[in-house]
């Protein structure tokens, strides 16, 4: 008999009930930056026992695959505590122990981006997103898992190999941003990084019974990035394990900067400090399910997700369906035309060196294939029906709150499987088609968030993706709040 599970777990705590963790591990991000401020933990208390976590879980469920040594991690652990001893003013995540996607370039610390071409790569400086989590105090400890360039919803590549659900160890993590949901849900990490392009940030999290956030494309810049003028879609994001964390980890990252072309302005706010009274929100959400039927899904997925948006109808949400008139495929072909014009610039040199070109994932040199015969007609086809689907988006957001979908069309799948390759005995055609539902939101640059839906019958994870208003990220926040604050929670 399958026992009840919480739809998740309560603000902080450790999500996955399988793995045992000390309660220091137990803390959000925001919790444990009060304890500290209060001084009733140690940065050096707080760092033990996140190392010893990830010792005693890590090796099951591979999810950190890069980790700084011990002592180098303690030694700057005491300096914090020595700099709070003095009166110093610490930054937010001071004495936090954060471990970066292994996308994100470490200084000093192994970046492979999941690729054997870059196995014994250690940059020279931090992207943007990892300078900022640094100087909030960060102590930064190692890195997480991805697939090879982020490329694939399934967390494995030929370096690491595979990172196993934090719920169901032989099943997927999802991904991009596997490792990181991993770490979050069995308390190896407090707080995390992710990216999205498309799904890597809600995918992993509906996966792991977490939240996962993606921001309004610009508000948290990427840089360095050598294809920054089409940089249209992928996004750095936070991940936690309630809303607050995502909140404390969003106002690290966001800001403007001017090496980014689609950089918003600084906001003038910090976003957890406007969580408050979110509870009493009644939002009005447009549930647009399986895209009337374009969208084969899993048994099971459609009835959690409505189950979940149902059960917050006591707390006054309004949930309606709603399928706006729109060509979805076309949305998915314009979907594929602009993601494979992306990896085109950002991988396309690969093709001038055979034998790194050969080493690629085959995804990979699927994609860079694919765009490299795309036309100019097709490409000026897919930014119109993108700018057509944005101009639809925007109008039902004039009516409702937010949107909403599954966040994934399948449960988490086997571990060895390399991506579903049906669903619901449709077959999908490429190695990206099973989490068509993600493109919807990432081809508006809205701001999108994965809110946790509950379990399976058999214990399989799921997760709903709220798109919110553009720029409205701080709104879909509160939302989001309202629904950790609301959501049934099992005994």
């Amino acid at each position: 008999m399958t026992l009840p599970r919480p739809a998740f777990a309560a603000s902080g705590a450790l999500v996955s009930p399988d793995a045992p963790a000390p309660e220091i591990c137990r803390q959000g991000a925001s919790a444990l930056a009060r304890m500290l401020a209060e001084r009733r933990v140690s940065s050096v208390e707080v760092a033990e026992a996140f190392l010893d976590q990830i010792a005693a879980q890590n090796p099951t469920y591979n999810a950190i695959v890069t980790l700084r040594d011990r002592d180098d991690i303690l030694a700057e652990a005491r300096a914090c505590d020595a700099a709070r001893a003095r009166g110093e003013t610490p930054g937010p995540l001071a004495g936090v122990p954060v471990a970066f996607k292994d996308l994100q370039p470490t200084a000093g610390l192994r970046t492979t981006f999941g690729s054997p071409l870059f196995a014994d790569f250690t940059p020279e400086e931090d992207s943007l997103t990892v300078a900022r989590v640094r100087a909030a105090g960060a102590i930064v400890i190692g890195k997480t898992n991805t697939p090879e360039f982020g490329l694939g919803s399934h967390t494995y590549n030929t370096l690491f190999g595979r990172t196993r659900n934090a719920f169901l160890p032989a099943l997927s993590a999802g991904g991009s941003s596997g490792g990181a949901a991993v770490a979050l849900a069995l308390g190896m990490l407090p707080v995390a990084d992710g990216s999205d392009f498309g799904g890597s940030l809600r995918n992993p999290a509906a996966f792991n019974n977490i939240f996962g956030f993606r921001p309004s494309l610009g508000r948290v810049p990427n840089v360095p990035a050598k294809d920054a003028f089409f940089g249209q879609f992928s996004t750095d994001g936070p991940m936690a394990r309630s809303v607050a964390d995502l909140a404390l980890m969003l106002s690290v990252m966001a800001g403007y900067d001017a090496r980014s072309p689609i950089a918003s302005a600084d906001e003038g706010f910090r976003y957890e400090d406007r969580l408050d009274g979110a509870q009493s929100l009644r939002p009005r959400i447009a549930w647009l399910g399986d895209l009337g039927g374009r969208l084969p899904m899993e048994p099971g997925v459609l009835a959690l997700c409505e189950a979940a948006l149902g059960a917050m109808e006591p707390a006054g949400w309004r949930t309606e369906p709603a399928l706006p008139a729109f060509d979805f495929a076309a949305l998915w072909r314009s979907f594929v035309a602009l993601r494979g014009l992306a990896a085109l610039v950002s991988h396309g040199d690969y093709r001038r060196d055979p034998a790194r070109y050969a080493a690629l994932k085959p995804e990979l040199q699927w994609e860079i294939t694919e765009a490299a015969r795309l036309s100019a007609d097709d490409v000026a086809t897919a930014a119109l029906v993108r700018s057509r689907w944005r101009e639809v988006a925007l109008d039902l957001l004039s009516r409702f709150d937010a949107l909403a979908l599954p966040s994934a069309q399948v449960f988490p799948f086997p571990v060895e499987q390399d991506w579903p390759k049906e669903i619901a005995g449709v077959a999908m055609d490429s190695y990206h088609r099973w989490f068509e539902v993600a493109a919807p939101g990432s081809m508006t640059g809205f701001p999108v968030v994965n809110v946790p839906a509950g379990f399976a019958p058999d214990g399989r994870p799921m997760g709903i993706q709220l798109i919110g208003r553009p720029r409205g990220d701080l709104d879909l926040l509160r939302i989001a709040a309202a629904y950790e604050a609301a959501a049934p929670r099992a005994t």
